[in-house]
C-alpha cells in the first residue's frame, strides 16, 4: 500500500520506516529542508535503537522516501497520516495549529479518495475538526475519510513497540476506511480494535494517564516505605504478582519526565474540564510526581548542607534510558536545580549530553560515567541507563571527594554499594 506521513519527527519517521519494512511503499514529508537533506543522506536526528539501520535499508531498496512537499505525498499515498507536533499550550491544553494547517494543506491538493489519519496525540473530537477542515477547503467536493490512529511508542523501544505491537487502535466512522487500516496493519499481526473515531481519541490519553498513575502510586508507597522502614522493590512484586495489577510500570524513581505523559496528562485533565469534569485523580497524579523530584532534592541538600561551590557527578540527562531525549527530563530538572543553588555539575548520558548541552551550556559535560565522580561531593543517578550498573563504582569511590551515592533509579545493589564505602540512598529502600 503506499502511504504518506506528513511530519517526519519522533513519531513520523519511525512509523513511515516501520511501515516500509514490512513491504508498504512510503513517502515521508517535512518541510525543514535542511532535515529532509539529512535523511535523504541517511543522517538520522533522534538516536532510536535499530532506527538507523532500517532506515538506510528501506532508503536503498525504493520503499522509503523523503521529500518537503506535501502533494507529492497526497498524490502519491492512499493513506495520508498527520504526524505534526501537537505541543502543549501555557494552560494545559493542546496547540492544534499545526494538525490545523497540514488539514488545510490537504484539502488544497486531494483530487481523489484518501484516508487522513490522525498520528499525532489530539484531544477526543479533533477528528471531526480535521473532516470539517478538509471539508471546507477543498473546492472539487473529493471524498475522503478522517481516521484516528493513536501511537503507543516507547522511546528506546520504539522499532520493537511498531514491528510488535501490543494492539492497534483504529478509530473510522466508516467500513470503507477500516478495512484499508486493516489491511494496512496486516503484515504486523497484531489485534486490531476498530472504535469509533472519537473513542479512538481518548484511548491515548485514558493509557497513557493511567501509565502515569501507576507510577505515582508506587512513588508516593514509596516514601511510606521510607517512613516505615519497608522496601518498596518488595511491595511493588507483591502487588505485581496480582494479574489485576500487573508489575509494569510499578518502579519507584523520582518521577516520570519526557514528552509524553507530562503533556498528555494535563491535556487530559484539560479535555476533561472543557467536558464538564474535574478529573481531581489526575490532578493529583501530577502534584505526587513533581513533589517526587522536590522530595529527593531535599534528601541531596540536607545531606551536603549546601549546594553552593559543591561539585554534583550527575549520572543521566535524557529523561529515560535508551534516548537521547532530554525534553521535560528529570534529569534536567535536576541538573538545573543544582545549578540555581550555586553547584557545579559535571554530567554524563551516553546519547543526550549534545542536545543537554545545547539548553543548558553551564553543564560541564565528560565522556565517561567514572569521569562524573572527580572531587565530586556527591553523586547522583538520574537516568536508569543499564551501563550505569556496570561502572567501576570502587574507582569512583576513590576519584570522589565524598561518599554520598543518591539513586533515583533504584539501579544498584546496596549492600555492593555500601561495601565500596559509600553511603547510598535510593528511593523507597533501606
Amino acid at each position: 500500500m503506499k502511504l504518506a506521513i506528513i511530519g517526519s519527527g519522533y513519531v513520523g519517521l519511525t512509523t513511515g520506516t516501520c511501515f516500509a519494512e514490512v513491504g508498504h511503499e512510503v513517502i515521508c514529508v517535512d518541510n525543514n529542508e535542511h532535515k529532509v537533506a539529512a535523511l535523504r543522506a541517511g543522517k538520522i536526528p533522534i538516536y532510536e535503537p535499530g532506527l538507523e539501520e532500517m532506515i538506510v535499508r528501506n532508503v536503498a531498496n525504493g520503499r522509503l522516501k523523503f521529500t518537503t512537499s506535501i502533494k507529492e505525498g497526497v498524490d502519491n499515498a492512499l493513506v495520508v497520516f498527520i504526524a505534526v507536533p501537537t505541543p502543549p499550550q501555557p494552560d494545559g491544553s493542546v496547540d492544534l495549529s499545526f494538525v490545523e494547517k497540514v488539514a488545510r494543506e490537504i484539502a488544497g491538493v486531494i483530487t481523489d479518495y484518501r484516508v487522513v489519519v490522525d498520528k499525532s496525540t489530539v484531544p477526543v473530537k479533533t477528528g471531526e475538526k480535521v473532516r470539517q477542515t478538509i471539508s471546507r477547503y477543498n473546492s472539487g467536493g473529493v471524498e475522503f475519510d478522517v481516521v484516528s490512529n493513536p501511537e503507543f511508542l516507547r522511546e528506546g523501544s520504539a522499532v520493537a513497540d511498531l514491528m510488535k505491537p501490543d494492539r492497534v487502535v483504529v478509530g473510522a466512522d466508516t467500513e470503507k476506511a477500516g478495512n484499508i487500516m486493516k489491511e494496512l496493519y496486516t503484515p504486523f499481526g497484531a489485534p486490531i480494535l476498530v472504535t469509533d473515531l472519537n473513542s479512538a481519541e481518548l484511548i491515548k490519553h485514558a493509557a497513557n494517564s493511567f501509565l502515569a498513575l501507576k507510577i505515582s502510586y508506587i512513588n508516593a508507597i514509596s516514601r511510606i516505605c521510607e517512613a516505615s522502614g519497608a522496601n518498596v522493590e518488595m511491595v511493588a512484586q507483591g502487588m505485581g504478582a496480582d494479574h489485576r495489577i500487573g508489575r509494569a510500570f510499578l518502579n519507584a524513581g523520582i518521577g516520570y519526565g519526557g514528552s509524553c505523559f507530562p503533556k498528555d496528562l494535563s491535556a487530559f485533565i484539560r479535555i476533561s474540564e472543557d467536558l464538564g469534569y474535574d478529573f481531581g485523580l489526575l490532578k493529583e497524579v501530577s502534584r505526587i510526581n513533581d513533589d517526587q523530584r522536590e522530595h529527593f532534592v531535599k534528601q541531596i541538600r540536607d545531606s551536603l548542607w549546601v549546594f553552593r561551590e559543591k561539585r554534583v557527578g550527575l549520572l543521566g540527562l535524557a529523561f529515560k534510558g535508551n534516548t537521547d531525549d532530554v525534553r521535560n527530563s528529570v534529569a534536567m530538572d535536576l541538573a538545573q536545580i543544582f545549578l540555581k543553588e550555586g553547584a557545579h555539575v559535571i554530567a554524563y548520558d551516553p546519547q543526550g549530553a549534545e542536545k543537554a548541552k545545547e539548553i543548558e551550556p553551564r553543564l560541564e559535560i565528560v565522556s565517561r560515567g567514572e569521569d562524573v565522580a572527580e572531587k565530586a561531593d556527591v553523586i547522583v543517578v538520574a537516568t536508569e541507563w543499564k551501563e550505569f550498573r556496570d561502572l567501576d563504582w570502587a574507582s569512583m569511590r576513590k576519584r570522589a571527594l565524598s561518599n554520598l551515592l543518591f539513586d533515583g533509579r533504584n539501579l544498584l545493589d546496596p549492600a555492593k554499594v555500601a561495601a565500596l564505602g559509600f553511603e547510598y540512598h535510593s528511593i523507597g529502600r533501606r
